[in-house]
Protein backbone atom coordinates (compact mmCIF):
# COMPACT_ATOMS: atom_id res chain seq x y z
CA UNK A 1 0.00 0.00 0.00
CA UNK A 2 2.87 2.35 0.77
CA UNK A 3 4.38 2.05 -2.69
CA UNK A 4 1.01 2.51 -4.34
CA UNK A 5 0.41 5.70 -2.36
CA UNK A 6 3.78 7.04 -3.46
CA UNK A 7 3.03 6.37 -7.11
CA UNK A 8 -0.31 8.17 -6.97
CA UNK A 9 1.30 11.09 -5.19
CA UNK A 10 4.02 11.28 -7.83
CA UNK A 11 1.45 11.49 -10.59
CA UNK A 12 -0.41 14.26 -8.80
CA UNK A 13 2.76 16.23 -7.96
CA UNK A 14 5.40 15.65 -10.64
CA UNK A 15 8.85 15.56 -9.02
CA UNK A 16 11.01 18.30 -10.51
CA UNK A 17 14.08 20.16 -9.39
CA UNK A 18 13.77 22.87 -6.76
CA UNK A 19 14.50 25.52 -9.41
CA UNK A 20 11.33 24.67 -11.31
CA UNK A 21 7.85 25.22 -9.78
CA UNK A 22 5.61 22.16 -9.87
CA UNK A 23 2.84 24.18 -11.50
CA UNK A 24 5.17 25.03 -14.40
CA UNK A 25 6.10 21.39 -14.92
CA UNK A 26 2.44 20.33 -14.85
CA UNK A 27 1.65 22.90 -17.53
CA UNK A 28 4.57 21.69 -19.66
CA UNK A 29 3.56 18.05 -19.30
CA UNK A 30 -0.11 18.76 -20.03
CA UNK A 31 0.71 20.97 -23.01
CA UNK A 32 3.22 18.53 -24.47
CA UNK A 33 1.02 15.46 -24.02
CA UNK A 34 -2.23 17.09 -25.17
CA UNK A 35 -0.55 18.72 -28.11
CA UNK A 36 1.15 15.49 -29.16
CA UNK A 37 -2.18 13.63 -29.07
CA UNK A 38 -3.93 16.29 -31.10
CA UNK A 39 -1.10 16.63 -33.63
CA UNK A 40 -0.98 12.87 -34.22
CA UNK A 41 -4.78 12.93 -34.56
CA UNK A 42 -4.38 15.50 -37.33
CA UNK A 43 -1.72 13.38 -39.03
CA UNK A 44 -3.57 10.07 -38.62
CA UNK A 45 -6.95 11.25 -39.85
CA UNK A 46 -5.55 11.64 -43.35
CA UNK A 47 -4.19 8.10 -43.34
CA UNK A 48 -7.53 6.66 -42.28
CA UNK A 49 -9.53 8.48 -44.96
CA UNK A 50 -6.95 8.45 -47.78
CA UNK A 51 -7.98 5.16 -49.34
CA UNK A 52 -11.73 5.28 -48.77
CA UNK A 53 -12.65 8.91 -49.47
CA UNK A 54 -9.84 11.19 -50.60
CA UNK A 55 -8.72 9.13 -53.60
CA UNK A 56 -12.06 9.27 -55.47
CA UNK A 57 -12.67 12.92 -54.56
CA UNK A 58 -9.30 14.50 -55.28
CA UNK A 59 -7.56 12.47 -57.98
CA UNK A 60 -8.55 12.30 -61.65
CA UNK A 61 -8.83 9.18 -63.79
CA UNK A 62 -11.17 6.27 -64.32
CA UNK A 63 -9.13 3.67 -62.48
CA UNK A 64 -10.14 3.16 -58.86
CA UNK A 65 -6.81 1.47 -58.16
CA UNK A 66 -4.88 4.42 -59.58
CA UNK A 67 -6.85 6.82 -57.41
CA UNK A 68 -6.13 4.66 -54.36
CA UNK A 69 -2.40 4.55 -55.10
CA UNK A 70 -2.25 8.29 -55.67
CA UNK A 71 -4.03 8.94 -52.37
CA UNK A 72 -1.60 6.66 -50.55
CA UNK A 73 1.35 8.28 -52.33
CA UNK A 74 0.14 11.66 -51.10
CA UNK A 75 -0.01 10.19 -47.61
CA UNK A 76 3.65 9.30 -48.03
CA UNK A 77 4.50 12.94 -48.82
CA UNK A 78 3.87 13.66 -45.16
CA UNK A 79 6.80 11.39 -44.33
CA UNK A 80 9.01 13.12 -46.89
CA UNK A 81 8.29 16.51 -45.32
CA UNK A 82 8.96 15.36 -41.76
CA UNK A 83 12.80 15.39 -41.95
CA UNK A 84 12.68 18.86 -43.55
CA UNK A 85 10.50 20.06 -40.68
CA UNK A 86 12.89 18.48 -38.21
CA UNK A 87 15.84 20.34 -39.76
CA UNK A 88 14.10 23.73 -39.89
CA UNK A 89 12.45 23.60 -36.47
CA UNK A 90 15.52 21.93 -35.00
CA UNK A 91 17.69 24.90 -35.98
CA UNK A 92 15.09 27.45 -34.87
CA UNK A 93 14.38 25.61 -31.61
CA UNK A 94 18.06 25.60 -30.65
CA UNK A 95 18.39 29.29 -31.55
CA UNK A 96 15.14 30.84 -30.28
CA UNK A 97 13.83 28.32 -27.77
CA UNK A 98 11.58 25.29 -27.40
CA UNK A 99 8.36 27.12 -26.54
CA UNK A 100 7.97 29.09 -29.82
CA UNK A 101 8.32 25.84 -31.76
CA UNK A 102 5.84 24.11 -29.43
CA UNK A 103 3.18 26.65 -30.43
CA UNK A 104 4.18 27.09 -34.09
CA UNK A 105 4.19 23.40 -35.02
CA UNK A 106 0.79 22.94 -33.44
CA UNK A 107 -0.81 25.90 -35.22
CA UNK A 108 0.62 24.84 -38.58
CA UNK A 109 -0.58 21.27 -38.32
CA UNK A 110 -4.02 22.09 -36.93
CA UNK A 111 -4.66 24.77 -39.54
CA UNK A 112 -3.57 22.53 -42.42
CA UNK A 113 -5.83 19.73 -41.18
CA UNK A 114 -8.87 22.00 -40.86
CA UNK A 115 -8.15 23.41 -44.32
CA UNK A 116 -8.35 19.92 -45.85
CA UNK A 117 -11.90 19.74 -44.51
CA UNK A 118 -12.73 22.92 -46.48
CA UNK A 119 -11.09 21.96 -49.79
CA UNK A 120 -13.26 21.84 -52.93
CA UNK A 121 -13.09 18.50 -54.76
CA UNK A 122 -11.60 17.67 -58.16
CA UNK A 123 -15.07 17.68 -59.67
CA UNK A 124 -15.55 21.28 -58.49
CA UNK A 125 -12.22 22.97 -59.30
CA UNK A 126 -10.21 20.39 -61.22
CA UNK A 127 -6.50 19.86 -60.67
CA UNK A 128 -6.32 22.69 -58.13
CA UNK A 129 -8.08 20.45 -55.65
CA UNK A 130 -5.32 17.87 -56.03
CA UNK A 131 -2.61 20.53 -55.72
CA UNK A 132 -4.27 21.93 -52.59
CA UNK A 133 -4.45 18.51 -50.95
CA UNK A 134 -0.78 17.78 -51.72
CA UNK A 135 0.36 21.15 -50.34
CA UNK A 136 -1.64 20.78 -47.14
CA UNK A 137 -0.37 17.24 -46.65
CA UNK A 138 3.19 18.51 -46.99
CA UNK A 139 2.49 21.21 -44.39
CA UNK A 140 1.14 18.53 -42.02
CA UNK A 141 4.32 16.49 -42.33
CA UNK A 142 6.57 19.57 -42.10
CA UNK A 143 4.92 20.66 -38.85
CA UNK A 144 4.94 17.18 -37.35
CA UNK A 145 8.67 17.01 -38.08
CA UNK A 146 9.30 19.61 -35.38
CA UNK A 147 6.94 18.11 -32.81
CA UNK A 148 9.36 15.67 -31.19
CA UNK A 149 11.83 18.40 -30.30
CA UNK A 150 9.14 20.80 -29.11
CA UNK A 151 7.20 18.42 -26.86
CA UNK A 152 9.71 15.85 -25.66
CA UNK A 153 12.62 18.24 -25.11
CA UNK A 154 10.58 20.58 -22.95
CA UNK A 155 9.45 17.75 -20.67
CA UNK A 156 12.96 16.24 -20.60
CA UNK A 157 14.63 19.56 -19.82
CA UNK A 158 12.11 20.47 -17.12
CA UNK A 159 11.95 17.20 -15.18
CA UNK A 160 14.48 15.89 -12.69
CA UNK A 161 17.01 13.39 -14.09
CA UNK A 162 15.94 10.36 -12.04
CA UNK A 163 12.39 10.36 -13.48
CA UNK A 164 13.15 11.67 -16.97
CA UNK A 165 12.45 8.37 -18.75
CA UNK A 166 8.95 8.20 -17.28
CA UNK A 167 7.92 11.80 -17.91
CA UNK A 168 9.47 12.01 -21.41
CA UNK A 169 7.52 8.91 -22.45
CA UNK A 170 4.19 10.74 -22.04
CA UNK A 171 4.47 13.07 -25.07
CA UNK A 172 6.05 10.15 -26.93
CA UNK A 173 2.88 8.19 -26.19
CA UNK A 174 0.80 10.88 -27.88
CA UNK A 175 1.18 9.00 -31.18
CA UNK A 176 -0.90 5.90 -30.28
CA UNK A 177 -3.47 7.98 -28.42
CA UNK A 178 -3.86 10.36 -31.36
CA UNK A 179 -4.34 7.40 -33.67
CA UNK A 180 -7.01 5.95 -31.38
CA UNK A 181 -8.79 9.31 -31.22
CA UNK A 182 -8.78 9.60 -35.03
CA UNK A 183 -10.17 6.07 -35.41
CA UNK A 184 -12.90 6.71 -32.83
CA UNK A 185 -13.99 9.97 -34.51
CA UNK A 186 -14.19 8.35 -37.96
CA UNK A 187 -16.04 5.31 -36.55
CA UNK A 188 -18.65 7.56 -34.90
CA UNK A 189 -19.13 9.53 -38.12
CA UNK A 190 -19.46 6.36 -40.21
CA UNK A 191 -22.07 5.07 -37.79
CA UNK A 192 -24.00 8.36 -37.51
CA UNK A 193 -23.88 9.57 -41.14
CA UNK A 194 -25.35 7.56 -44.06
CA UNK A 195 -22.78 6.21 -46.53
CA UNK A 196 -23.64 8.56 -49.39
CA UNK A 197 -23.71 11.61 -47.12
CA UNK A 198 -20.43 10.58 -45.51
CA UNK A 199 -18.74 10.42 -48.91
CA UNK A 200 -20.17 13.80 -49.88
CA UNK A 201 -19.63 15.88 -46.73
CA UNK A 202 -19.48 13.74 -43.58
CA UNK A 203 -15.74 13.08 -43.92
CA UNK A 204 -15.11 16.82 -43.68
CA UNK A 205 -16.25 16.84 -40.04
CA UNK A 206 -13.29 14.66 -39.06
CA UNK A 207 -10.88 17.27 -40.44
CA UNK A 208 -12.85 20.26 -39.14
CA UNK A 209 -12.79 18.67 -35.69
CA UNK A 210 -9.20 19.97 -35.65
CA UNK A 211 -10.55 23.51 -35.08
CA UNK A 212 -11.78 23.05 -31.47
CA UNK A 213 -8.78 20.82 -30.79
CA UNK A 214 -6.54 23.58 -32.13
CA UNK A 215 -8.15 26.15 -29.84
CA UNK A 216 -7.73 23.94 -26.76
CA UNK A 217 -4.17 22.98 -27.60
CA UNK A 218 -3.14 26.55 -28.35
CA UNK A 219 -4.53 27.74 -25.01
CA UNK A 220 -2.62 25.04 -23.11
CA UNK A 221 0.67 25.42 -24.99
CA UNK A 222 0.63 29.22 -24.99
CA UNK A 223 0.94 29.22 -21.20
CA UNK A 224 4.03 26.99 -21.15
CA UNK A 225 7.26 28.63 -19.98
CA UNK A 226 10.59 28.22 -21.74
CA UNK A 227 12.88 25.34 -20.77
CA UNK A 228 15.15 26.28 -17.83
CA UNK A 229 17.97 24.23 -19.35
CA UNK A 230 17.74 26.20 -22.61
CA UNK A 231 17.62 29.53 -20.75
CA UNK A 232 20.70 28.57 -18.73
CA UNK A 233 22.55 27.62 -21.92
CA UNK A 234 21.60 30.95 -23.50
CA UNK A 235 22.89 32.88 -20.48
CA UNK A 236 26.14 30.92 -20.54
CA UNK A 237 26.56 31.57 -24.27
CA UNK A 238 25.99 35.29 -23.72
CA UNK A 239 28.79 35.42 -21.14
CA UNK A 240 31.25 33.55 -23.39
CA UNK A 241 30.33 34.39 -27.00
CA UNK A 242 31.56 31.99 -29.67
CA UNK A 243 31.31 31.83 -33.43
CA UNK A 244 27.66 31.08 -34.20
CA UNK A 245 27.05 27.94 -36.25
CA UNK A 246 23.86 26.22 -37.32
CA UNK A 247 22.86 23.62 -34.75
CA UNK A 248 22.18 21.23 -37.64
CA UNK A 249 25.80 21.61 -38.78
CA UNK A 250 27.00 21.03 -35.21
CA UNK A 251 24.94 17.88 -34.88
CA UNK A 252 26.19 16.53 -38.21
CA UNK A 253 29.78 17.35 -37.26
CA UNK A 254 29.51 14.53 -34.71
CA UNK A 255 28.08 11.84 -37.01
CA UNK A 256 28.73 8.87 -34.71
CA UNK A 257 26.04 9.98 -32.24
CA UNK A 258 23.54 10.68 -35.03
CA UNK A 259 24.28 7.31 -36.64
CA UNK A 260 23.80 5.50 -33.32
CA UNK A 261 20.43 7.21 -32.89
CA UNK A 262 19.37 6.40 -36.45
CA UNK A 263 20.50 2.79 -36.05
CA UNK A 264 18.44 2.34 -32.91
CA UNK A 265 15.36 3.82 -34.57
CA UNK A 266 15.57 1.66 -37.71
CA UNK A 267 14.34 -1.57 -36.14
CA UNK A 268 11.86 0.20 -33.89
CA UNK A 269 10.34 2.12 -36.81
CA UNK A 270 10.07 -0.90 -39.08
CA UNK A 271 8.52 -3.04 -36.34
CA UNK A 272 5.85 -0.40 -35.77
CA UNK A 273 4.78 -0.22 -39.41
CA UNK A 274 4.85 -4.00 -39.88
CA UNK A 275 2.71 -4.68 -36.82
CA UNK A 276 0.23 -1.87 -37.48
CA UNK A 277 0.14 -0.93 -41.19
CA UNK A 278 1.45 -3.89 -43.17
CA UNK A 279 -0.63 -6.38 -41.16
CA UNK A 280 -3.86 -4.80 -42.46
CA UNK A 281 -2.92 -5.47 -46.09
CA UNK A 282 -1.36 -8.86 -45.27
CA UNK A 283 -4.28 -10.25 -43.26
CA UNK A 284 -6.98 -9.05 -45.66
CA UNK A 285 -5.18 -9.86 -48.93
CA UNK A 286 -3.73 -13.28 -48.19
CA UNK A 287 -6.23 -14.52 -45.61
CA UNK A 288 -9.96 -14.36 -45.00
CA UNK A 289 -10.01 -11.46 -42.52
CA UNK A 290 -12.46 -8.57 -42.82
CA UNK A 291 -10.72 -5.21 -43.11
CA UNK A 292 -12.81 -3.72 -40.31
CA UNK A 293 -11.85 -6.55 -37.92
CA UNK A 294 -8.14 -6.06 -38.58
CA UNK A 295 -8.37 -2.28 -38.18
CA UNK A 296 -10.20 -2.78 -34.90
CA UNK A 297 -7.43 -5.09 -33.67
CA UNK A 298 -4.74 -2.58 -34.65
CA UNK A 299 -6.66 0.26 -32.97
CA UNK A 300 -7.07 -1.70 -29.75
CA UNK A 301 -3.37 -2.61 -29.90
CA UNK A 302 -2.57 1.11 -29.72
CA UNK A 303 -3.76 1.02 -26.11
CA UNK A 304 -1.19 -1.72 -25.40
CA UNK A 305 1.41 0.39 -27.18
CA UNK A 306 0.55 3.36 -24.95
CA UNK A 307 0.89 1.23 -21.80
CA UNK A 308 4.17 -0.18 -23.08
CA UNK A 309 5.59 3.29 -23.70
CA UNK A 310 4.77 4.62 -20.26
CA UNK A 311 5.87 1.41 -18.54
CA UNK A 312 9.06 1.20 -20.61
CA UNK A 313 9.95 4.81 -19.82
CA UNK A 314 9.48 4.23 -16.08
CA UNK A 315 11.46 0.98 -16.20
CA UNK A 316 14.36 2.73 -17.91
CA UNK A 317 14.65 5.04 -14.90
CA UNK A 318 15.33 1.95 -12.79
CA UNK A 319 17.51 -0.30 -14.94
CA UNK A 320 18.95 2.17 -17.45
CA UNK A 321 18.00 3.12 -21.00
CA UNK A 322 20.01 0.40 -22.76
CA UNK A 323 18.68 -2.56 -20.78
CA UNK A 324 15.12 -1.21 -20.94
CA UNK A 325 15.34 -1.04 -24.74
CA UNK A 326 17.47 -4.14 -25.38
CA UNK A 327 14.96 -6.47 -23.70
CA UNK A 328 11.93 -5.53 -25.88
CA UNK A 329 14.20 -5.42 -28.95
CA UNK A 330 15.18 -9.06 -28.41
CA UNK A 331 11.55 -10.00 -27.68
CA UNK A 332 10.41 -8.38 -30.94
CA UNK A 333 13.02 -10.42 -32.83
CA UNK A 334 11.67 -13.63 -31.28
CA UNK A 335 8.06 -12.54 -31.74
CA UNK A 336 8.41 -11.93 -35.51
CA UNK A 337 7.96 -15.59 -36.65
CA UNK A 338 5.34 -16.19 -33.93
CA UNK A 339 3.36 -13.18 -35.14
CA UNK A 340 3.12 -14.40 -38.74
CA UNK A 341 2.29 -17.92 -37.58
CA UNK A 342 -0.61 -16.54 -35.52
CA UNK A 343 -1.94 -14.60 -38.52
CA UNK A 344 -1.74 -17.71 -40.69
CA UNK A 345 -4.03 -19.56 -38.26
CA UNK A 346 -6.84 -17.34 -39.66
CA UNK A 347 -8.29 -16.93 -36.20
CA UNK A 348 -9.38 -13.44 -35.16
CA UNK A 349 -8.44 -13.95 -31.46
CA UNK A 350 -4.97 -15.15 -32.53
CA UNK A 351 -4.63 -12.09 -34.80
CA UNK A 352 -5.52 -9.85 -31.87
CA UNK A 353 -2.95 -11.64 -29.72
CA UNK A 354 -0.22 -11.22 -32.32
CA UNK A 355 -0.88 -7.54 -32.94
CA UNK A 356 -1.36 -6.59 -29.27
CA UNK A 357 1.79 -8.33 -28.05
CA UNK A 358 3.80 -6.76 -30.90
CA UNK A 359 2.41 -3.32 -30.05
CA UNK A 360 3.09 -3.75 -26.33
CA UNK A 361 6.77 -4.59 -26.77
CA UNK A 362 7.17 -1.97 -29.48
CA UNK A 363 5.85 0.54 -26.95
CA UNK A 364 8.35 -0.69 -24.35
CA UNK A 365 11.14 -0.12 -26.89
CA UNK A 366 9.88 3.29 -28.05
CA UNK A 367 8.99 4.71 -24.61
CA UNK A 368 12.55 5.07 -23.22
CA UNK A 369 13.95 6.34 -26.52
CA UNK A 370 12.38 9.77 -25.95
CA UNK A 371 14.63 10.43 -22.96
CA UNK A 372 17.55 8.49 -24.46
CA UNK A 373 17.66 10.56 -27.66
CA UNK A 374 17.48 13.87 -25.77
CA UNK A 375 20.32 12.69 -23.49
CA UNK A 376 22.62 12.00 -26.45
CA UNK A 377 23.05 15.67 -27.43
CA UNK A 378 24.21 18.85 -25.65
CA UNK A 379 21.73 21.69 -25.20
CA UNK A 380 23.14 23.93 -27.93
CA UNK A 381 22.12 21.47 -30.65
CA UNK A 382 19.84 19.04 -28.81
CA UNK A 383 16.71 20.03 -30.76
CA UNK A 384 18.50 19.67 -34.11
CA UNK A 385 20.25 16.40 -33.24
CA UNK A 386 17.19 14.69 -31.80
CA UNK A 387 15.03 15.83 -34.73
CA UNK A 388 17.58 14.46 -37.22
CA UNK A 389 17.48 11.10 -35.47
CA UNK A 390 13.74 10.92 -34.94
CA UNK A 391 12.52 12.24 -38.28
CA UNK A 392 15.41 11.00 -40.41
CA UNK A 393 14.73 7.42 -39.36
CA UNK A 394 11.05 7.83 -40.24
CA UNK A 395 11.82 8.46 -43.91
CA UNK A 396 14.72 5.97 -44.08
CA UNK A 397 13.01 3.08 -42.32
CA UNK A 398 9.38 3.68 -41.38
CA UNK A 399 7.90 5.08 -44.60
CA UNK A 400 9.13 2.34 -46.98
CA UNK A 401 8.64 -0.54 -44.52
CA UNK A 402 5.10 -1.60 -45.62
CA UNK A 403 6.05 -1.43 -49.31
CA UNK A 404 9.26 -3.42 -48.78
CA UNK A 405 7.35 -6.03 -46.78
CA UNK A 406 4.73 -6.41 -49.53
CA UNK A 407 7.45 -6.75 -52.19
CA UNK A 408 9.28 -9.38 -50.12
CA UNK A 409 6.18 -11.48 -49.52
CA UNK A 410 5.16 -11.30 -53.18
CA UNK A 411 8.59 -12.31 -54.47
CA UNK A 412 10.15 -14.39 -51.71
CA UNK A 413 7.46 -15.41 -49.23
CA UNK A 414 6.69 -14.57 -45.63
CA UNK A 415 9.99 -15.96 -44.38
CA UNK A 416 11.82 -13.01 -45.92
CA UNK A 417 9.55 -10.55 -44.09
CA UNK A 418 10.46 -12.29 -40.84
CA UNK A 419 14.11 -11.98 -41.83
CA UNK A 420 13.57 -8.30 -42.63
CA UNK A 421 12.25 -7.71 -39.13
CA UNK A 422 15.01 -9.71 -37.45
CA UNK A 423 17.85 -8.09 -39.42
CA UNK A 424 16.65 -4.53 -38.90
CA UNK A 425 16.00 -5.16 -35.20
CA UNK A 426 19.56 -6.51 -35.00
CA UNK A 427 20.75 -3.10 -36.19
CA UNK A 428 18.82 -1.56 -33.30
CA UNK A 429 20.48 -3.95 -30.86
CA UNK A 430 23.97 -3.15 -32.22
CA UNK A 431 23.30 0.60 -31.97
CA UNK A 432 22.15 0.25 -28.37
CA UNK A 433 25.22 -1.79 -27.45
CA UNK A 434 27.44 0.85 -29.08
CA UNK A 435 25.81 3.72 -27.20
CA UNK A 436 26.68 4.98 -23.74
CA UNK A 437 24.30 4.66 -20.80
CA UNK A 438 22.56 8.01 -20.30
CA UNK A 439 20.21 7.38 -17.38
CA UNK A 440 20.27 10.23 -14.89
CA UNK A 441 22.67 12.41 -16.88
CA UNK A 442 22.66 16.15 -16.17
CA UNK A 443 21.45 17.73 -19.42
CA UNK A 444 23.42 20.90 -18.63
CA UNK A 445 26.66 18.91 -18.77
CA UNK A 446 26.13 16.67 -21.80
CA UNK A 447 28.97 17.05 -24.33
Amino acid sequence: MGSQTTQVSDLEEPPVSDAVPRSSFKRVLTGSMAGAVLEWYDFAIYGILAATVLGPLFFPGDSGVAKLLLALATQGLGFVARPLGGIVFGHLGDKYGRKPMLVTTFILLGTATAAIGLLPTYEQVGIWATVGLVVLRMIQGFALGGEFGAAVLLVSEYGEPKRRGFWASWPQAGAPMGTVLATVVVSILVFAVPDEAFDQWGWRIAFLFAIPLLAIGFWVRRGVEESPVFKAAQEQAAQAPQEERSSIVEALSRPSVVLIGLGMRIGENIAFYIYTIFVIAYATTYFDFARGDVIMAVTFASVFQFVGMIGGGAWSDRVGRRIAMLVPAFVLMIWAPVFFWLVQLESLPMLWLGVCVGALFHGMLAGPEAAWITELFPTRYRYAGSSLVFQGSSILAGAPAPFIAIWLIENHGVGMVVGYLVITMSITVIALLASRETKGVDLDKVE
